[in-house]
């Protein structure tokens, strides 16, 4: 007689339910005592606010990703902490504005010694972890160098991928032709297309810890579609970039159809673990959330939005997010609430039953009811960029923004290119915004002058890294 998981469980909660005084449980409501749920975070790297076929990319089609849309919420006014990437990987680690944090003032991370993530900060995986959940990055670090810091020392206890911020996808070394693929502190050496070995990789640890009784957070972080250009199949440009003096960084290569081909295989590989979870039988008790770490780069489409990384314009920092919440989420649902990459650390952890540290309070807020299909509330968020002397405020509908010393004032749901400067219209609402943002930046850790901030400058970045 073939019983299925499922028959039992429902049969278990039917019994259950006609006990003296029992409170009638339904399918969803089992689930929850039995077990916490199960989280995969997805982040891309990179990838622009429209590079996705769900919100508005024509190119190519993203089948797996407009799939997961479909079967849950997809945000329209998501921001990432920040247009770079330690940055806004700080905010998702700690659920708080990354300048708090000296790691959170540099990009990248890794030039200057002693500059990382504390192991002692509280993160996402060790809050996770103390209310029994098996924790698991697969992919990108990039928040500081060993021995100091690493992700088997901020609550990890599995770590399968890259150290650094960027790296080639076949000869796995970033700059400076370091090798830079690891299992834990060891060389994975393992060959073939990175995007492909981290989708494996990922669907084996799923395999590995769905096998215990304890709930898992799983951080699939894929470098794609970073920098260098190659596509699968391109292993041609990975030995012309291991000639080159500036190894994986250049700004002779790529094209429209190799970006959509790097993007189309990391939506392959996440389509490929979407079916894992359906064989494993434990697609409903997952949450499954995607975004990338900023905007766009050269290859991007950030429509309708203009900038890109290492810019406050709104195609800097506004990224897809797409969440499927079983029980919660509902199906082709789009939701307008403003959003930031630190709010899912509280999310996350209200609804495995853990919190936040007292002494480290969160500034992201639970979205819960927004994933739920509530309507949108209004909300004031900030943002800090060294670059350009770059800072933004937003309010409602209404954003400030300063580069270098020009001053903006727009209206983001009306005018999302930002086209017309509304500062002297507005006076009341720009020395409103204006005056938050200082009081906001009162707060932070002041902006460090050694920092290093990746610019436009491929010899400065070279240098940086020939001191190692």
């Amino acid at each position: 007689m073939n019983i299925s998981r499922r028959s039992v469980l429902a049969s278990s909660a039917a019994i259950v339910s006609m006990l003296p005084g029992a409170i009638p449980l339904g399918r969803a409501a089992a689930r929850k005592t039995r077990r916490q749920p199960n989280i995969v975070f997805i982040v891309a790297d990179d990838l622009g606010y429209g590079d996705l076929s769900c919100y508005g990319r024509r190119e190519y089609q993203t089948k797996a990703l407009d799939a997961l849309a479909a079967s849950g919420v997809r945000f329209t006014q998501g921001y990432a902490n920040t247009p770079v990437c330690s940055a806004t990987r700080t905010a998702l680690m700690t659920g708080r504005y990354q300048s708090r944090l000296p790691v959170g003032l540099e990009e990248p991370v890794g030039q200057r010694p002693g500059i990382g993530l504390p192991p002692s900060h509280p993160t996402l995986p060790s809050l996770l972890r103390e209310v029994g959940y098996q924790t698991a990055l697969v992919g990108k670090w990039h928040l500081g160098r060993l021995p100091e810091f690493g992700p088997l020392k901020s609550g990890y206890d599995h770590f399968w991928g890259m150290r650094e911020g960027s790296v080639d996808y076949f000869t796995h070394e970033a700059f400076g032709n370091r090798y830079d693929l690891w299992d834990g502190d060891t060389p994975a050496n393992q060959k073939g297309y990175l995007t492909d070995l981290l989708g494996q990789k990922s669907i084996d640890m799923v395999r590995q810890m769905s096998a215990s009784d304890k709930p898992f957070f799983m951080s699939l972080h894929f470098n794609a579609p970073h920098w260098p250009w190659e596509a699968p199949g391109d292993e041609a440009e990975a030995t012309r970039l291991s000639k080159n003096p500036l190894g994986i960084l250049h700004y002779d290569g790529g094209s429209m159809k190799t970006y959509g081909e790097i993007v189309v295989a990391m939506d392959r590989q996440i389509g490929r673990l979407m079916n894992a979870l359906e064989q494993l039988r434990i697609a409903d008790d997952t949450i499954i959330i995607f975004t990338s770490d900023n905007g766009g780069e050269r290859f991007s489409n950030t429509w309708p939005f203009k900038g890109m990384k290492t810019e406050l314009l709104e195609g800097g920092i506004r990224a897809p997010f797409i969440v499927r919440w079983p029980g919660l989420s509902k199906p082709r649902s789009i939701s307008e609430q403003v959003i930031l990459t630190m709010d899912f650390v509280p999310t996350l952890l209200a609804a495995a039953g853990g919190k936040m540290h007292p002494d480290y309070p969160a500034d992201g807020i639970d979205i819960r009811e927004a994933i739920a299909g509530a309507p949108a509330r209004s909300r004031t968020v900030h943002f800090r960029y060294k670059h350009m002397s770059q800072e933004a405020t937003r309010d409602g509908d209404w954003k400030y923004l300063k580069i270098r010393d020009n001053t903006f004032l727009f209206n983001v749901v009306e005018d999302p290119q930002e086209r017309a400067n509304l500062k002297l219209r507005r006076p009341d609402i720009f020395a409103r915004l204006v005056a938050a943002h200082g009081a906001w930046e009162a707060t932070m850790l002041p902006i460090d002058p050694k920092s290093f901030t990746h610019g436009y400058d491929g010899s400065e970045l070279a240098d940086h890294f020939s001191e190692d």
